[in-house]
């Protein structure tokens, strides 16, 4: 897996591009709940597993939608996949519809122009950075401008997630001025769910990277985020990474760990894009 950060002008829209291969004849792994992912896949084909039972094939060109629950993915033979993780903003430039209908679901972008061209080019280019480079000229030309109102509550939400441990809805209501009703009906929108289940999973997120990654404790993470016990916080992280406190401080699968070095990309990338 390769992790490019994007230009400036994309970097409110989309959290990072990344190349991922693979050569087994059969592969399977699991990862964690995410924001939507626009995917090609240059080589062999696959499925995703969603935490519901629900079981999608991969289509050549696929909208992978918000998920709330670690998905498990299956392919079928060596495999190139180049995927781009979307932003709010990046959800609308490229769907513009209620994310929390493809929640936990896929969407075959291919038959929208330019798609599958961009396909054909990806599969035909020399190297990555010739990759990185078409992926940056297709997504520029979809930026759509939003509303400054728009922007301040994609600006307070993101805050509000990567600013306390355990996020309160009373919080976010006293910073956006906005009722319950509001925001559940927002949050729906803009990132598949309503407040409180983003808050879990941001919270699963950010504590499993602070064990993986900074090898804290993750008995000491209990209490710092404000979970009920060791029970409840071992089920959270399960539900929302794919794997236990102790598997991700002791054997990390080799997705687990290549994608939460995500959060470690350099440059001029916000706090938020890191985590997608």
């Amino acid at each position: 897996m390769r992790y490019f950060a994007l230009p400036e002008q994309l970097n409110a829209y989309f959290g990072s591009l990344y190349i991922f291969t693979e050569t087994a004849d059969h592969y399977s792994d699991v990862t964690r709940a995410d924001v939507p992912q626009l995917r090609f896949m240059l080589e062999n084909s696959g499925d995703y597993h969603f935490h519901d039972g629900k079981i999608a094939p991969t289509p050549e060109v696929c909208l992978l939608g918000p998920t709330l629950g670690a998905t498990r993915f299956e392919l079928n033979g060596p495999g190139r996949v180049v995927g781009i993780s979307l932003l709010p903003a990046g959800w609308i430039a490229l769907h513009g519809g209620d994310a929390s209908v493809l929640t936990d679901r896929v969407k075959d972008m291919g038959h929208l122009p330019g798609y599958r061209d961009l396909l054909e080019k990806l599969r035909a280019a020399v190297d990555a950075e010739a990759m990185a480079a078409l992926c940056w000229s297709f997504l520029a030309e979809r930026l759509v401008a939003l509303p400054e109102s728009t922007w301040r509550l994609l600006e307070a939400v993101d805050g509000w997630l990567m600013g306390e441990g355990s996020p309160r809805i009373e919080t976010l209501a006293d910073i956006t001025g906005l009722s319950p009703r509001q925001l559940a009906r927002l949050t729906n929108k803009y990132y598949g769910c309503p407040p409180k289940l983003l808050a879990r999973k941001y919270r699963a997120l950010r504590c499993s990277a602070r064990i993986a990654l900074d090898h804290e404790s993750w008995q000491a993470l209990c209490d710092d985020g404000r979970f009920y016990d060791q029970s409840h916080f071992i089920r959270e992280i399960k539900h929302f990474i794919g794997l236990t406190p102790h598997q991700l401080q002791t054997e990390p699968s080799a997705v687990a760990q290549l994608t939460l070095l995500r959060r470690s990309l350099g440059g001029d990338v916000a706090v938020i894009n890191r985590f997608s």
